[in-house]
């Protein structure tokens, strides 16, 4: 299945945010209800929920950079999972398969491509195949859709260029481009009467004693963001979805530090396009119980090409994405934080654990209590993103009772 835009209609979805909603020099009003920070698919999807479920409160969603989405929500394989690996019962598990159907049907509602090319996970060792039907049994206790094992011939039939035992066939995985996703988030967001302002970052959180200057609400909107630059925005609540800098938005807000980020960074290698055909849909190996990760894989891309990876190396910088980009400060973290060696960690707890699951968290005191951090928010988290972000309204709803 197969949607597709042409290029007309592409170039139009990409210019989904006005520029004069997300510039700098955009006018930022005195205070808000709710202030967002993260402008990446799981906060631009919260954003979207709350001021969806309430219309008449006032939303602002801070983002560092200049455009939306463009560190992990853009720098993805662009898989739409459907569920199968993750401990039954987990949030994982739970929100990855709510996910998946909410994301395939707000693709065809706004008509935004994607393709239901299907995955193999194939054994091609016989060890594996016991560890392949127990993934079976996990992916059937997750309720994954059409899910079925099929043999060489199977394997044959669905990608002539594959060789394997026997495989795992998940006709209901996808891919898409996440982060044209997220910007319809963004355009939803702003047409629903949210403000959107780019390259604030966020690098303080405190109480005020006094009201926003022209304000005579008295003490409504008591919460300061402050950005490097001065700049202030004043609200009631503030909910930060700041993925790679998520530890350090809680430590500013008063928070713990745990769990920590340490970044990996995963290189892929891009097939030559005289031998795309050899690939028709995502090609997995049976996960190695040894590593944390689900290992190298074939995955076609929107664009037509294909990429075999990722391997998994410490990053020297949390938005290094070359190969040698380096931050004295992000490396000095990573460093001095007894962590798993060689693992693709996204968030570990103070023992040096890897946190494998979604992390929500409030602090104490008078900034902590007014907010919610989401914490860690590993993949699965685009193809749930949706989801996530119900979860994270109905959590912002109790807690500070909109």
């Amino acid at each position: 299945m197969i949607r597709t835009l042409n290029s007309a209609s592409f170039a139009a979805l990409f210019a989904t945010v006005p520029k004069s909603a997300t510039c700098r020099t955009a006018r930022i009003h005195s205070a808000y209800d709710v202030a967002v920070v993260g402008g990446g698919i799981v906060g631009l999807a919260s954003a979207r929920e709350l001021i969806l479920r309430h219309p008449t409160l006032s939303f602002i969603l801070l983002e560092k950079e200049k455009d939306l989405a463009i560190h992990q929500s853009g720098h993805n394989s662009g898989v739409i999972h459907s569920g199968i690996y993750y401990t039954p019962g987990s949030l994982k598990a739970r929100l990855c398969g709510k996910g998946a159907a909410m994301a395939y049907e707000y693709l065809d509602k706004k008509g935004l491509p994607y393709k239901r090319c299907g995955k193999l996970i194939v054994a091609v060792e016989r060890e594996e195949i016991p560890r392949l039907k127990a993934l079976y049994e996990r992916g059937q206790k997750n309720n994954v859709r059409d899910l079925t094992m099929i043999d060489a011939k199977g394997i044959r039939e669905r990608e002539p260029y594959c060789r394997g035992l026997m495989a795992l066939d998940s006709p209901y995985t996808g891919i898409v481009d996440w982060r044209l996703v997220s910007l319809a988030y963004g355009k939803d967001f702003q047409e629903a009467g949210g403000t959107v302002v780019t390259e604030y970052e966020a690098s303080d959180m405190a109480m005020v004693k006094e009201s926003p200057a022209g304000n005579t609400d008295g003490m409504k909107y008591p919460i300061a963001i402050r950005d490097s630059k001065g700049t202030e925005v004043r609200c009631r609540y503030v909910l930060t979805c700041g993925g790679l800098y998520s530890d350090r938005l809680a430590q500013i807000s008063g928070c713990s530090p745990d769990p920590r980020i340490v970044p990996f960074r995963g290189d892929y290698l891009v097939l030559k396009p005289e031998k795309h055909y050899l690939v028709r849909g995502n090609i997995y190996p049976v996960p190695d119980p040894r590593f944390p990760f689900l290992g190298v894989h074939f995955t076609p891309r929107m664009d037509g090409s294909v990429w075999l990876g990722p391997n998994a190396v410490l990053a020297f910088k949390r938005e290094g994405y070359k190969l040698y980009d380096f931050d004295a400060r992000d490396f000095g973290d990573a460093l001095s934080f007894r962590g798993p060696a060689g693992v693709r960690a996204q968030a570990l707890d103070r023992d040096g654990n890897l946190v494998d699951d979604f992390v929500f968290d409030v602090g104490v005191g008078d900034v902590g209590s007014r907010v919610l951090h989401v914490r860690n928010a590993p993949s699965p988290a685009a193809t749930s993103s949706l989801a996530i972000a119900e979860m994270v309204a109905d959590e912002v709803e109790r807690r500070f009772r909109l």
